[in-house]
């Protein structure tokens, strides 16, 4: 009896907090529309540039793989041999709300502290081209363009970012993320409606290898309902290269991992699919520390990790983001991250032949 009337008791708030919020995620999801709309009938104004713009972005809060994704793509670019800029904020740095610029092969000023982690990552993993911080992208991009002379722009989460014309938009969903969350804020977890998916020439699903088959499938089904010009859809999961020390060195493949106890550190946007990938190496994972996304490691909180891991007989084990700003403040052995690419399991070549058209290439690999 209890039991039955805690259930009713849930049941009835879930009620409550739906009829509450709904109103709210209806207005919320009203104002992105009409705001979207302004830009595509010309009441806002946006900024044009002589070369063209490929958004990478998404429609939920959080993460979905947008950097790896910019990763791979301006990888692809520079095969094509061009000359790749990516225009990001920098979210959390000292430069956000000014502007930076970080060219690639760059060994110097590399502080995370001022460019933020994402973009000194991208920079890091590009063998050519540019990458441009700042919360102001348009105005950032004019003032750097003729230093940076970019063939191509790309435009890191890009999808709300209606100031700036794209000859491209690429968005991203993470498959890992609940269903019944794919509702407008503050109902749900989406920061626009699945109605703006009119605007999308590609979708990507990332993590697409750790749900089931029946989950994708209502995901996919789901986003079908809003994409009657069928765009190109591909499935990606990420293909792990090794563990790496504070250097940059390879220390050994994941597969290595199994046995090994760990104490997890994470402060990205998903921390929950970084551990179940390491658990899928069979690591003993002996304490699992989340960090808020974008968070700036203290001297504080590395020596207790530290002290942690003598306790444990462990090592400290993070994503290569978090690397970027963990080895700011300690260069320390016990410390080492996993490094992964995106590999696709569906989808690819159609989507490089959309991008090829946009971009007058040939899709074809070299």
């Amino acid at each position: 009896m209890n039991e039955s009337l805690q259930k009713n008791r849930l049941r009835f708030k879930s009620i409550l907090k739906a009829t509450a919020l709904t109103p709210l995620s209806i207005a919320w999801e009203w104002v992105y529309r009409i705001r979207r709309s302004f830009y595509e009938y010309g009441v806002f104004k946006k900024t044009t540039f002589k070369v063209p713009v490929i958004s990478v972005g998404n429609l939920s809060f959080g993460g979905t793989g947008k950097t790896p994704t910019i990763v791979w793509l301006a990888d692809w670019l520079i095969e094509k041999g061009l000359t790749p800029v990516v225009l990001t904020r920098g979210y959390k740095g000292q430069l956000e709300h000014s502007s930076g610029l970080l060219k690639s092969g760059q060994k110097f000023r590399l502080n995370p502290f001022d460019y933020g982690d994402e973009p000194l990552m991208i920079s890091n993993k590009m063998k050519k081209g540019a990458v441009i911080v700042g919360k102001k992208r348009a105005e950032n991009l004019l003032k750097y363009f003729s230093e940076v002379h970019p063939d191509v722009v790309l435009l890191d989460d890009g999808f709300q970012h209606l100031q700036i014309f794209r000859s491209f938009n690429i968005v991203l969903f993470d498959a890992t993320m609940a269903l019944q969350l794919y509702k407008v804020a503050p109902l749900g977890y989406l920061r626009e409606g699945l109605s703006a998916l009119k605007d999308a020439d590609a979708i990507i699903v990332s993590r697409s290898d750790m749900v089931t088959g029946e989950k994708l499938d209502k995901l996919i089904s789901s986003i079908s309902e809003h994409v009657h010009h069928r765009p190109p859809l591909a499935l990606t999961r990420y293909q792990p290269l090794g563990v790496f020390d504070v250097h940059d060195k390879y220390i050994f493949s994941v597969h290595e991992l199994k046995g090994l106890k760990v104490i997890a550190v994470t402060a990205i946007a998903s921390p929950e699919s970084y551990y179940k990938s390491l658990e899928n190496f069979g690591v003993e994972i002996t304490e699992k520390v989340s960090f808020p996304d974008h968070y700036f490691f203290s001297p504080e909180d590395v020596n207790e990790l530290l002290i942690k891991a003598s306790q444990q007989s462990a090592i400290i084990l993070c994503s290569e983001k978090d690397m970027v700003k963990m080895k700011r403040v300690s260069l320390d052995g016990r410390i080492l991250f996993t490094k992964v690419k995106v590999e696709f399991m569906s989808g690819e070549s159609e989507l490089l032949d959309a991008l090829s058209k946009v971009l007058r290439l040939d899709s074809s690999p070299q």
